[in-house]
């Protein structure tokens, strides 16, 4: 509906394993190379998102896969089977520090950096790796790949001239959601908030193709289609000095998407929280990066580095969260 369809699918959707096909204990902790806490949390959370983790460990990737040199697919298919399959406690994420560069420009090796940025540009690199070997391809074909068929959903933006009235919708691919929580206590409220009308004024008028000025409009973003995975970033960056919003922000465990879709009449698109990342410090240029994920085995863990404890659902929920992961 009012989106090109894909000319050709990279990775079919229905081959996508949504539960653990083997469960285990958790895996090991990572070393802290020099300010690499913001790389080690989102290596963890990925490594333990199910249809991620089930396709990295079947090989598929590295199996096909004619590239030179860098690959952000098959570093990660490395790191998780080395994370999940050996038996050692702690492990050197060295391939990842080593190849930074390729993942993102503005990351150093010895320097810190966010968490959202790091998980923004692996997902981009597993996606360059999924579409490497398949040139011109469709940008709706690119929403394709494995990657995007586990974290890709698309929002719908609805413009409305508050003129004449006339509409136009269009739709935009993304593998994560950033919430702004300046107002919000809670993850429900910020979503609600992202959902509602906005209006256009003063120097936001956009140009009405049928009025053929530029006028007040209101726009609404909803989600047209849902992720597998719903990756929500919850800003807490209060400007651009680096002050931060340390206020805690409530999130469930099980969260229904229903409510802020372009059609909220069905079913409940029930998901369930698998891994959140915690930032601690007083700024958002300090600080340390921790996590708790859900494991295979379907209890949950804080990941801490080289740490690896066990801890219950309640600690979970009382965290400070920053990054939310939620599977379908």
């Amino acid at each position: 509906e009012g989106m090109a369809l894909p000319q050709r699918v990279l990775f079919p959707r229905e081959e996508i394993c949504m539960d653990w096909q083997q469960r285990q204990r958790p895996g090991a902790g990572l070393c802290n190379l020099g300010s690499t806490c913001y790389i080690n949390v989102i290596l963890q959370c990925l490594t333990y998102t199910p249809p991620l983790a089930n396709y990295l460990l079947s090989r598929d990737h590295s199996q096909l896969c004619h590239q030179q040199g860098f690959c952000m697919m098959c570093i990660m298919e490395a790191h998780v089977r080395k994370v999940l399959h050996s038996s050692a406690s702690v492990i050197w994420p060295r391939a990842v520090v080593r190849d930074l560069k390729f993942i993102g420009e503005e990351f150093e090796p010895d320097m810190a950096g966010d968490a959202y940025e790091f998980l923004r540009c692996a997902l981009e690199a597993m996606q360059r790796a999924c579409l490497s070997g398949s040139s011109e391809v469709d940008i709706s074909s690119q929403t394709t790949t494995i990657i995007h068929q586990i974290f890709g959903g698309f929002l719908k933006s609805r413009v409305t001239c508050l003129r004449c009235q006339a509409v136009s919708d269009s739709y935009k691919a993304f593998l994560h959601v950033l919430l702004d929580i300046k107002a919000p206590s809670s993850l429900i409220t910020a979503l609600e908030d992202f959902v509602t009308s906005k209006k256009l004024d003063g120097k936001y008028c956009l140009k009405c193709s049928k009025c053929e000025k530029k006028v007040s409009a209101s726009k609404r973003v909803t989600v047209h289609r849902v992720p597998k995975v719903f990756t929500v970033c919850l800003e807490r960056a209060a400007d651009h000095t680096g002050k931060k919003i340390s206020k805690i922000v409530e999130y469930p465990e099980y969260l229904d998407l229903r409510p802020y879709m372009s059609d909220t009449a069905g079913e409940p698109l029930l998901y369930s929280l698998y891994a959140l990342v915690v930032h601690s410090g007083d700024t958002c240029l300090d600080g340390h990066f921790f996590c708790y994920t859900k494991a295979s085995n379907g209890l949950w863990y804080k990941m801490d580095d080289e740490s690896v404890d066990n801890c219950g659902i309640h600690a979970v929920l009382r965290q400070q969260a920053y990054l939310l992961f939620y599977a379908r």
